[in-house]
């Protein structure tokens, strides 16, 4: 085994054990150099009654993943073969299986299931629609871990294969059983992408009613046998998932993620509810032609009454001193009018009134702009308001110092005018102007460069082109961005900036960024932020932006040489 504290390959830090099966040890190790941890798993010679099968096995499963690259796989790194053993360095995964949170939780609440169940679909079509295609073959709660973010990721590719299209059958038996489909006990056809989704189907049905499949006899009943309060939807999904024969399931994993973002169509009662909709909508057509004319006229008095009390709730949020006691106004405003986005914007700046986006500010925005973004989606001015807006919120303020990652690009792919269903970059100019919208593009790019600060290849070599970077941090900082956002915001910009020069000073150097540049650049923040300080906060932003601004000083001199 493994020794505690003992260097692997001249980088890899032993630190401690974090997992032990029946033919491995995992544990938890430092690459020095790029500080960053890995899982180390060991398979000793001695561990295993047949370990050239197990080696294979691992091998394979090696192989498999060095070619995929999806953010719910983990990555694999490096491959150490040793006298007695070998080794798999992998990424470090925090977090638990979904076994293990079973035993503690007996079964989870339906949409977190369902929530789960969307982002293993997502990575099983990535893995389906490889050339070769690759049958994943093993998916349980036992090979899916929570992280703690809330995100899953799929591990243990031991038995994964590449489809062949030329194979009649699979010959040997794989997979647990309770979770395997029909297909995968040998002489009853090949596995293919209808095989995982079996296999998903089993896991549903465990997650929710906490019954193991895998247990005998090994049948998987509805799950309103269980509990008559389960969604009904979700029921059918799992029993088309579940089917024996492969035609009768969904036949591609973008199917059935489709049928998981729908399921509530499919509850007990919803298509009773649309006929009689539909009937009613025939009944009263030719009424509503006939009072089509009265109704545009009641409707022009209507919007107007709709705008007015739309300001009144924002006039009342303005006029009232306690900032938690403003949301309710804002949320009642939006309600009356989702595609405005005068409402969401002060919401956001009064969030922004201390500085700090909080956990419980957080709350209030995963609250209120979830249930109302289709219809801010068809303002498309307001939409790219807004989004800016939550770009900046994500990306300077949570109250930890680090930058939300996920939100930040969620809402900056926005306005960068890189999202796939969202406005054009030209658009976005139009609404933003231009400094802002090359704002956003920047610092859409530094949440790419996050990805990738700290982190070398196998050859010890920086991912990072630390010229960009720099190219990319000075445009963030261009321009009278007081006048154009706020003073809050260009002093929180500032003190960004002089973060990034005092960690990647010696990476600055290194990559050729002369240190004139860098100085000139301190030096116009520094008379800059004078005039962006005009109330006691924005005061203590300054001072320490100055603070920092020194620490940069002395980084660059220490760096490049330079007396001071």
């Amino acid at each position: 085994m493994l020794e505690i504290g003992s260097i692997v390959d001249g980088k890899y830090k032993i630190l401690n054990k974090i997992g032990k099966g029946g033919m491995s040890t995992v544990y938890l190790a430092m690459n020095e150099r790029a500080n960053k941890p890995w899982a180390v798993k060991e398979v000793r010679k001695d561990g295993s009654t047949d370990f050239e099968v197990v080696k294979q096995s691992q091998i394979m499963e090696t192989n498999l993943l060095k070619k995929l690259n999806h953010p719910n796989l983990p990555s694999i790194i490096d491959v150490i073969d040793q006298t007695d053993s070998f080794l798999i360095v992998m990424d470090y995964i925090e977090g638990k299986p979904l076994s293990e949170a079973l035993k503690e939780k007996k079964s989870f609440m339906c949409e977190d299931v369902i929530e789960w169940a969307k982002q293993l679909c997502d990575v099983l079509e990535y893995l389906h629609t490889r050339k070769p295609p690759i049958i994943y073959r093993d998916m349980k709660p036992g090979n899916i871990m929570l992280q703690p973010d809330g995100t899953v990721k799929l591990i243990d590719f031991g038995i994964a294969r590449e489809f062949k299209d030329k194979n009649v059958e699979d010959t040997t038996c794989l997979g647990t059983r309770g979770y395997a489909a029909p297909e995968q006990f040998g002489g009853q056809g090949q596995t293919d992408a209808r095989t995982d989704i079996y296999c998903l189907g089993a896991t549903i049905y465990h997650l929710v009613t906490g019954r193991n499949p895998s247990d005998p006899p090994y049948e998987m009943y509805p799950i309103r046998h269980w509990n008559p309060a389960f969604s009904s939807g979700l029921e059918k999904i799992i029993l088309k998932c579940t089917q024996q024969n492969p035609d009768d399931r969904y036949q591609s994993c973008g199917e059935l993620l489709y049928a998981l973002d729908h399921y509530k169509e499919e509850e007990e009662g919803y298509k009773k509810s649309l006929n009689i909709k539909w009937r009613i909508f025939l009944s009263s057509a030719v009424m509503s032609l006939i009072m089509f004319v009265c109704s545009a006229f009641c409707m022009v008095c209507k919007s107007k009454t709709a705008i007015d009390e739309y300001n009144q709730y924002i006039s009342q949020a303005s006029a009232t001193y306690e900032l938690e006691k403003r949301y309710p106004y804002y949320e009642k405003a939006i309600k009356l009018l989702p595609e405005k986005s005068d409402a969401y914007i002060e919401m956001i700046d009064t969030m922004l009134e201390d500085g700090v986006f909080t956990e419980r500010e957080s709350e209030e925005i995963r609250t209120v702009i979830p249930n109302h973004e289709t219809e801010l989606k068809n303002n498309v001015d307001s939409y790219v308001k807004v989004s800016y807006k939550l770009g900046m919120l994500y990306f300077y303020y949570p109250e930890t110092g680090d930058v939300d990652v996920k939100n930040a690009s969620k809402w900056l792919t926005i306005v960068a005018g890189e999202s796939a269903d969202g406005p054009s970059e030209e658009r976005v100019t139009l609404i933003l102007g231009e400094k802002q919208a090359y704002r956003a593009k920047s610092l859409c790019k530094i949440l790419q460069y996050y990805k990738e600060l700290d982190t070398v290849n196998k050859e010890g070599d920086s991912k990072v082109d630390y010229v960009q970077l720099w190219n990319d941090l000075s445009s963030t900082v261009t321009g009278n961005i007081a006048a154009e956002d706020n003073n809050v915001t260009a002093l929180v910009m500032y003190n960004f900036f002089a973060n990034q020069i005092v960690r990647r000073a010696e990476d600055f150097k290194n990559a050729g960024i002369n240190a004139a540049d860098i100085v000139s650049k301190i030096e116009i923040l520094e008379k800059s932020a004078e005039a962006d300080a005009d109330n006691a906060y924005e005061v203590e932003l300054y001072n320490s932006l100055m603070n920092n601004l020194r620490h940069a000083r002395k980084g660059i001199e220490i760096a490049y040489g330079i007396e001071g």
